[in-house]
């Protein structure tokens, strides 16, 4: 142990476990207050220049919203398309934007007609324009010719069979007997004498849609939401009450509970199993289901992928080998597992004396919740600042202005317009010149940053709270009579008020590593293309040295929470007697940390698989006896991903306050023999039951006599 510090038994310098509170890491501190203010500047800046809407509704060539409340756009909810031909073009892919007019409609044509076709038959029938005009711009007319329609672009040259995907017209394509048509036709007239067949057309419409699949995902996941909300809300409100039932037994009967955790994992990841077999051996009588994730490509239309045997055989494979690794960590971890229910049972008691701390995981997740909300509501004003920019567009591509800004209210008096026939000065996208609009990359990553130092700040004061009030309960002598009142809210207090320099500074340690790793994963995917071998390996080998950084940092820093709670030392302090501790306390880890926390982690895995069966039975319509579930949805997969992970997270929050508990009175037990003998002069804080069985069980070595 001399390499790690000497023991408090040999320590000339006596501790009082009533220290005398001061400030700790006050720069720090000024530093993580700094960065708030800025934060909220930020927040407000963006705020003033940023508009929602701009993401929400399509966008026209002239930079009007499509269904805008209170607009002469108001009923027109969808982006039409004057010629999607061009849309071939490679400027869509460097500009974004498709280059030909685009205007709002309240709905897309339904039938194929050039406009040299309705000119003829609107001799006759004056009804053929009206259908025509509702595509054109307001000062449209139907009798140009068709080198004057070309010239003022008024109105599309031709209309064919479409509907709207993504608040914006699409081809309506069909498949007859293996042939791609639109409206029963494989060729078209394009309205300026030519013939084009369906095919091209779906190549200019795969244009468009290679920049909208993202937003169709998003916008169905939305749908989706919107649909199942609140079926989600009473799926996790269970999770909560299944988390805090177990907390309330695990008092009484923890080690009856520790065998219903163990017994109903194994069960559900068996029914897991039991289902991937069944859905693997049911496609096999599926023609379509020997296809390979080769043949199918990339899609973002996820449900295809349950589609195939791979899948399943997958997740099969998956599910089996964890219900091993769960078996066999159960068989030669039987002995340490007694253990650890032996501190559950005692923090048991700390929690039934400290019934706030119950209460506390929600008090966390109401401060991050407002965390989550304020960075996203910024970053989505900061992604729609701007003002519009319009660009020029050659549906030629043969300008030499063509990509510049213009005016589109002086365009056409322009030299631009004269030099390119044809050329067009439509909408692009938002932004600007000024200093602002210039450091919004930076600004994304600031709020990105500030962000995760907040999480981690959260998670700290947690921590620390959490870890005070049960060192306020292990060190009362006679339980719970020496026990102070409010002992969570006065631990509370004193991190905010001494701590929060000591908390900053370990969460911005974790808030840096996070930032690198999430720098290290958006080079990999900038430069994916371009990557060998040999990078790949070392990019895997750098995730990896990060993620366990990560968490041992994060070790280290739980213990040095702990310490500032007992002490009101800073940081560094507290964290290099945290470590130099558990260095002399090695088995330690592998009982507090690795095997109780295993035992918890059954528990949460119990909460969300238990809830998770139960919403797989409910929103894939198999519990019509109990409720009705949601019909039409696009994936399932989206409301029940979203209750297991919630109800992990839910049962995680909770079932971090035993973890808590028992990390805390474990130091707190350590503490106590480095400090105290057992005589009249020096008792022990620990209680008899648990000092004896932790003794007997070699934990902790005994001290040697001097």
């Amino acid at each position: 142990s001399q390499h790690f510090g000497r023991p408090r038994w040999v320590d000339h310098e006596v501790r009082s476990s009533k220290p005398a509170w001061s400030c700790t890491d006050v720069l720090c501190c000024m530093i993580f207050l700094l960065c708030i203010i800025g934060y909220i500047v930020l927040g407000l800046v963006a705020w003033v220049h940023g508009d929602p809407r701009r993401a929400a509704y399509p966008t026209d060539s002239q930079g009007h919203f499509c269904g805008q409340k209170g607009t002469p756009n108001e009923n027109k909810t969808i982006l039409f398309y004057f010629n999607l031909l061009r849309c071939t073009s490679p400027s869509v892919l460097l500009n974004l934007q498709c280059p030909t007019t685009q205007i709002c409609v309240s709905k897309c044509p339904e039938k194929f007609l050039t406009y040299v076709e309705m000119q003829l038959l609107y001799t006759k029938d004056k009804s053929y324009w009206e259908d025509y005009r509702q595509f054109c711009k307001t000062t449209a007319k139907p009798v140009k010719s068709l080198t004057q329609l070309l010239l003022d672009d008024d109105c599309p040259t031709a209309i064919f069979p479409s509907k709207p995907f993504l608040q914006r017209c699409f081809p309506d394509f069909s498949t007859k007997n293996g042939t791609l048509t639109i409206g029963s036709k494989m060729v078209f007239q394009d309205g300026n004498g030519g013939t084009r067949s369906v095919v091209e057309l779906g190549i200019a419409a795969n244009g468009i849609n290679k920049l909208l699949d993202a937003k169709s995902l998003g916008l169905k996941v939305f749908e989706d939401y919107a649909r199942t909300w609140y079926w989600i809300l009473i799926g996790l409100t269970i999770a909560m009450v299944l988390s805090w039932i177990f907390l309330i037994l695990l008092r009484f009967i923890a080690g009856c509970l520790f065998w219903v955790f163990m017994i109903g994992v194994i069960g559900i990841i068996g029914y897991g199993i039991w289902h991937c077999y069944q859905q693997y051996t049911n496609l096999q009588e599926r023609p379509s289901s020997v296809l390979t994730i080769y043949d199918i490509g990339i899609q973002t239309n996820i449900s295809m992928y349950f589609e195939l045997q791979q899948t399943w055989f997958t997740f099969m494979i998956i599910l089996c080998i964890i219900e091993v690794i769960v078996i066999l960590m159960l068989i030669f971890l039987r002995n340490r597992i007694r253990v650890a229910i032996i501190l559950l049972k005692e923090g048991s008691k700390a929690i039934g004396y400290v019934p706030s701390t119950l209460v506390y995981p929600a008090l966390t997740f109401i401060l991050l919740s407002i965390c989550i909300c304020y960075w996203v509501v910024t970053a989505v004003f900061l992604a729609t600042s701007g003002v519009p920019v319009y660009k020029v567009i050659a549906p030629g591509g043969h300008c030499i202005h063509e990509n510049q800004t213009c005016d589109p209210e002086i365009f056409n008096t322009t030299e631009i317009a004269k030099a390119c026939p044809g050329a067009l000065c439509n909408f692009a996208f938002y932004g600007g010149k000024s200093l602002y609009h210039q450091y919004i990359p930076t600004f994304h990553v600031y709020n990105l940053f500030v962000f995760l130092w907040l999480i981690n700040f959260v998670t700290a004061l947690g921590q620390c709270a959490l870890a005070g009030a049960f060192a306020t309960y292990y060190w009362a002598m006679k339980k719970p009579d020496d026990i102070p009142r409010y002992p969570l809210f006065t631990a509370f207090g004193r991190a905010i008020r001494y701590h929060t320099g000591s908390l900053a500074f370990g969460s911005l340690i974790i808030a840096l590593i996070q930032m690198f790793k999430i720098v290290l994963e958006y080079l990999d995917h900038r430069l994916k293309r371009t990557q060998n071998t040999l990078s790949k390996f070392l990019q895997c080998c750098l995730r990896c040295c990060f993620w366990c950084l990560e968490n041992a940092i994060k070790f280290l820093n739980r213990n040095a929470y702990i310490m500032i709670a007992i002490y009101g030392r800073n940081f560094c302090r507290s964290a290099k007697d945290a470590f130099n501790l558990l260095m002399r306390n090695v088995l330690k880890v592998a009982v507090t940390d690795e095997v109780t926390y295993f035992v918890l982690f059954l528990g949460k895995l119990l909460v969300a698989g238990s809830i998770g069966v139960l919403a797989f039975l409910f929103f894939t319509q198999r519990l019509p006896v109990i409720a009705q579930g949601p019909a039409s949805l696009n994936y399932y997969w989206v409301p029940l991903l979203t209750v297991i992970f919630g109800s992990y997270l839910i049962a995680h929050g909770f079932f971090s306050v035993y973890a808590m508990c028992v990390e805390t009175i474990f130091i707190c037990f350590c503490e106590d023999l480095e400090r105290n003998d057992g005589s009249t002069e020096k008792p022990y804080f620990v209680t008899p039951n648990l000092h004896r069985i932790l003794i007997k069980k070699q934990l902790v070595p005994q001290k040697q006599k001097e």
